[in-house]
């Protein structure tokens, strides 16, 4: 491989986040580089579900008592980058995330399935 390809190489940026890490609602936006707004759209809708209540009409919590957890923030990042680059609605977008995770569920299941 030639060096001067790697200067033509988009850089990708990653962050680890453990599980147990907890996110506020103000948190999650500046990690994701999002507005608020957006992550608010995105718990009305079911892609993302804080503890502290669930964001619906009928639910008592409040978006300042909110708190997600460890893997919201990649689950935010995708769903905010379908909506951006794809052009998706947010019923779109939940569909999108609800398949992928059905697909990871299955990939996990044929792993431990063919390591027996």
């Amino acid at each position: 491989m030639n060096p001067m390809d790697d200067a033509n190489r988009p850089v990708t940026h990653s962050v680890f986040v453990e599980q147990e890490v907890e996110f506020t609602l103000v948190e999650l936006s500046r990690a994701c580089r999002a507005d608020v707004e957006q992550l608010v759209l995105l718990v009305h809708e079911g892609v993302l579900t804080p503890r502290g209540g669930g964001g619906n009409d009928n639910d008592n919590g409040s978006a300042e008592h909110w708190r997600f957890e460890g893997h919201s923030l990649h689950r935010a990042r995708v769903a905010l980058r379908l909506t951006r680059d794809l052009e998706m609605s947010l019923t779109g977008t939940a569909l999108v995330l609800d398949l992928l995770d059905e697909i990871e569920a299955l990939r996990s299941r044929l792993r431990r399935v063919s390591g027996q």
